[in-house]
């Protein structure tokens, strides 16, 4: 028996390159795995059979492509405390590996997934704080640099704020005062999002003595570190800043602010590149609505696959 090459099928698919090309069509404008199913007339694991042969060419396809500036970030897998590691190409708001676990390991080999000519080029990656993600580009990507962007510290931030609020809080009602009652995302959220109405509820507590109006005065203080184009000068304002915070007898403010300067020289990158993990976050949303219109994936790979098919921006076609 002799087994020959079709030129208008790929090698041990049962489908056309044309069918597939249609079938790839229709899950990337598809609502749903469930919608193309119905459409194509297909099985689940035909469905998954095309994905994973579009993946394979588009990720050939992408090894000579420079990718400048990088992000890593974690995502949910399965319920309770099982995450996956994600690669991000920043500059063309793309997804370019993912793996299981958010491990130093899994974040080396999420790395080491591109080619060593890409990954030479690497300028800067963006993360959080995580040492895992911080250990791992050190090893892999020496030459880049870490980028702390300013979502991360104005999380950091905010989580000292509510801290604050909620002991303050809890001290407030035991002398039956509800001054802070219900409070929580007014110093939370960016002044230039309130409206009239709660401009008016802030001004009535700044009247008072309250330790979360301090608290929350250094975090908003902090947002001008951003608007500086020179390191030196930031160094400057940060140093200012930093005594600020560390002598405002708040414990929850004084170990954010400890914390960001242990970071300081992936806060100050962020000045040099610009670069932040929003479009991974954006790219996060978008999973998330992968995840819950297959109902979940009980199988990693699949996972993947499914990722980069529609967050890649692959080369997908024959």
């Amino acid at each position: 028996m002799v087994t020959v090459k079709a030129p208008w099928a790929g090698e041990y698919s049962r489908f056309t390159l044309l069918f597939e090309r249609f079938a790839i069509d229709v899950l990337l404008s598809a609502k749903s795995i469930t919608d193309a199913v119905k459409i194509l007339r297909l099985s689940w694991f035909q469905i998954h059979e095309i994905q994973d042969r579009a993946v394979k060419r588009g990720l050939a396809r992408r090894k000579q492509e420079i990718i400048e500036h990088a992000g890593i970030d974690e995502k949910s897998f399965l319920k309770g405390h099982s995450y996956a590691s994600i690669l991000t190409d920043l500059n063309q708001g793309r997804v370019l590996e993912v793996v299981p676990e958010r491990t130093e390991g899994a974040a080396e080999s999420l790395l080491r997934s591109l080619p060593n000519a890409q990954i030479t080029r690497i300028e800067a990656v963006a993360m959080d704080m995580w040492p895992a993600f911080m250990n791992a580009c050190r090893t892999v990507v020496p030459n880049a640099e870490i980028v702390h962007d300013k979502y991360h510290i104005a999380s950091y931030l905010g989580k000292a704020v509510d801290l604050v609020r909620r002991k303050e809080n809890r001290a407030l009602i035991k002398n039956s005062d509800n001054t802070l009652k219900n409070t929580k995302y007014l110093w939370l959220a960016n002044p230039a999002s309130w409206d009239k109405k709660t401009k008016n509820t802030f001004r009535n507590l700044a009247l008072d003595e309250l330790k979360v109006r301090r608290a929350w005065s250094i975090k908003e203080s902090f947002r001008h570190f951003w608007n500086f184009r020179y390191q030196g000068a930031a160094k400057n304002f940060f140093k200012s800043w930093y005594f600020w915070a560390t002598h405002s007898k708040l414990k929850p403010v004084i170990e954010a602010a400890k914390t960001i300067k242990r970071h300081l020289q992936g806060i100050l990158a962020y000045l040099k590149y610009q670069i932040t993990n929003a479009v991974t976050e954006g790219l996060n949303s978008k999973i998330q609505s992968i995840k819950s219109n297959a109902r979940g994936f009980k199988n990693f790979q699949n996972y993947r696959i499914a990722i980069l098919f529609n967050c890649g921006k692959l080369s997908l076609h024959s």
